[in-house]
């Protein structure tokens, strides 16, 4: 289980050494075991890795390269991560305790990220805009310096693909500070970069508590931007911090998303749909349907079938290719559901599936949790607004459409919502009323890097993704060419 018993180096400025912060281990959640030792980074890590990323910005000759030339270096990036497919998917497994299949397809989201924006950086198109008078104006980008990601670890190696691979086309270099329980894939990820021919100095790994690192990144004068995926309240934080630096900011925040069934649905898209939305990851994602409101004509018909489909989930090992749910990232945070669990009970609600840990074998080391659904509550319950961020459903009935629209914008949280219907207009209608920066319709949790993404109110602030993605990570520039033929009449 253990990946080397030497302390792993982080990346501080180019340079692979240990960092000045704690020793500490990161746990395979499956087992508890210990899968790598390192020291977290410190205080001069963060000043040295900053420092280091200005000098490498002003003269590595990375930002002056053409686009096509910094495009060759992503595509490359992209290659390698295929080409080590396989081990970069086996080390987030031991990471984070996703089931193998999942971080599979998350390394091969990855590569396409960073394939991607290669195309996004050499067909971005610098415009000539409408003269109005005796000259020539222009638009054009240019990369901002310095740019920090802070990274969360649910999906390391997609979450930090989406932050890398725009600021590094852009021309920017960058300081990573990935969550502290999963630091592999930012390593692995820088490391690749580095081979692929980024300049040394332009990329700097720094694992470590974010409110320590994360925060003395944020606050430093020389980061231009930060790109942040977390809790809501450490992204209001971030938020305050980079208003009083007058910074530009993306952060991709909680969310309590809603799943809505009508009577007309089909059934086996959607049960298989909701199962999907909340089970996966463990419910450990910001975009899970947490919220299920189903059309009170087929709510117990429904209940019935999702909750016999839900408790026949396989709950298991992340190395086995049939687990469909693998362990929680810590027995803490499994704690912290449990005790939603408990609240939502004592609230009034019903377990209809789930509610407990599975027990014997591998379950008795690592910190599964069965998949749950709960009943029995109404959306002013607390644990049907409060992000749980774990594999707990709850189901609600809705007796009309104006009804349930009202419902699912009453959250804090407006990131994603699904729907489930065979008319059309319907879908189109819903769609369009419900506050979610994603619609998912007869389908659910699937993603483009070619689609912006991001949320509203308490779920974020910015977009990530699409075509323009890149322009988070410049600024833009407009130019004059004075084209009169006699000098400005002002002086004369």
């Amino acid at each position: 289980m253990l990946i080397s018993d030497k302390n792993l180096p982080i990346c501080v400025a180019g340079v692979w050494r240990e960092g000045g912060g704690d020793r500490y281990a990161t746990l395979y959640p499956a087992t508890g075991e210990p899968v790598a030792y390192l020291n977290a980074a410190s205080l001069d890590d963060v000043e040295e890795a900053i420092q280091g990323a200005h000098q490498a910005f002003r003269t590595s000759g990375w930002a002056q390269r053409k686009p096509h030339e910094r495009a060759a270096v992503l595509y490359r990036i992209a290659q390698l991560i295929r080409e080590r497919a396989e081990d970069l998917a086996q080390r987030q497994r031991l990471d984070n305790g996703k089931p193998i299949s999942e971080t599979r397809a998350l390394v091969a989201s990855a590569a396409g990220t960073f394939q991607f924006f290669a195309a996004a950086c050499e067909t971005l198109e610098e415009v000539i805009t409408p003269s109005r008078g005796d000259y020539m104006s222009m638009s054009v980008y240019d990369p901002m310096g310095v740019v920090a990601a802070i990274t969360p670890w649910n999906s390391p190696i997609a979450s930090e693909a989406q932050k890398m691979a725009p600021a590094l086309a852009a021309g920017n270099a960058l300081v990573v500070k990935p969550a502290e329980v999963t630091p592999l894939m930012a390593l692995d990820l820088a490391a690749i970069c580095e081979e692929a021919g980024v300049p040394k100095g332009i990329i700097s790994v720094l694992p470590g508590k974010g409110s320590v690192i994360g925060d003395a990144i944020t606050k430093h004068p020389l980061v231009k931007r930060v790109s942040f995926t977390g809790g809501t309240t450490t992204g209001r934080h971030i938020a305050h911090i980079a208003a009083d630096k007058m910074m530009p900011v993306s952060l991709e925040l909680g969310g309590k998303s809603p799943t809505m069934v009508f009577e007309d649905a089909d059934l086996d898209h959607a049960v298989n749909g909701v199962l999907y939305g909340i089970f996966s990851s463990s419910g450990e994602s910001c975009i899970a349907g947490s919220r299920l409101f189903v059309a009170s004509s087929i709510y117990e018909q429904f209940l019935d079938r999702l909750t016999q489909r839900a408790a026949a989930l396989r709950v298991g090992d992340p190395a086995d290719e049939r687990t469909q749910m693998g362990p929680l990232i810590t027995g803490r945070h499994r704690e912290s559901i449990e005790r939603y669990v408990e609240m939502g009970v004592s609230e009034g609600g019903r377990i209809r599936t789930g509610g407990q840990r599975p027990e014997g074998g591998i379950y008795d080391k690592g910190y599964f949790y069965r998949p749950t659904i709960i009943e029995g509550l109404d959306n002013q319950a607390r644990i049907s607004q409060e992000e749980i961020f774990g594999p707990v459903l709850v189901a609600m009935p809705f007796d009309n459409e104006e009804n349930l629209i009202e419902q699912a914008n009453d959250s804090v949280y407006a990131l994603a919502a699904g729907i489930w219907t065979s008319d059309y207009k319907r879908a189109w209608r819903v769609g369009r009323a419900v506050q979610a920066g994603t619609v998912w319709i007869n389908t659910y949790k699937f993603f483009s890097i070619s689609t912006p993404f991001g949320g509203w109110r308490d779920s974020g602030l910015g977009r990530e993704k699409g075509r323009l993605g890149i322009l988070q990570y410049m600024e833009q520039k407009g130019m004059y060419w004075g084209m009169n033929q006699n000098p400005l009449p002002w002086a004369n």
